[in-house]
């Protein structure tokens, strides 16, 4: 049975990426897996890496179940809106705090290189736009995209990453909304 988790980065539960996570939930629920969903934003913690990776802050019990979670799951779904081409701060601070030397990857003494203690998981990104997504890829190179997919998931050895963006959402109508959610759940029975 495959572990799927499922971390939503919008901190507003009206949100259509909370609609979004429960709509991936139930496809892959529907099909068998065993799913978990995540509200990053109602989990208690710290967003600021106060002293960098000088010195470890106690990881918080809410980061610490969700650190199990991670460790034990074969596909991680990342949803998220795209807010001044990035994610969330209430999502990049969970990042920070969460994704350390040693927990999600290791530097290698004397060495530029690391160990990717996250190999043997997948994952897919889905990505709410208030643009077309091939103008957020053309103009902006997809800032938000580039960071979760290659400079978090990557670097610890999560592959392949694949990413579905939904948009544009601000002039979206309710048929619209009910092909997103509709295309979320298909991702999560095909465990997508």
């Amino acid at each position: 049975m495959k572990n799927i988790l499922i971390l939503n980065g919008h901190p507003n539960k009206d949100s259509i990426n909370f609609a979004l996570a429960e709509a991936y939930y139930k496809g892959a629920k529907d099909s068998g897996a065993n799913v978990s969903l995540i509200h990053i934003a109602e989990l208690v913690f710290n967003p600021n890496l106060a002293f960098g990776y000088r010195q470890r802050t106690e990881l918080e019990p809410d980061l610490l179940l969700t650190l199990e979670k991670i460790k034990t799951a074969d596909h991680l779904v990342w949803i998220h809106p795209v807010w001044w081409g990035g994610m969330p701060a209430i999502m990049k601070g969970f990042i920070d705090r969460l994704f350390l030397p040693g927990i999600t990857f290791q530097y290698r003494e004397n060495s530029v290189w690391w160990d990717k203690l996250l190999k043997g998981k997948t994952a897919r990104i889905i990505t709410t736009l208030d643009q077309p997504s091939w103008y957020y890829r053309l103009f902006f190179g997809r800032p938000s995209v580039n960071q979760l997919k290659k400079s978090v998931l990557q670097y610890c050895g999560v592959k392949p990453v694949k990413v579905s963006y939904i948009g544009i959402v601000k002039n979206s109508t309710e048929n619209q909304r009910l092909k997103w959610l509709n295309k979320a759940f298909l991702l999560g029975k095909s465990f997508g």
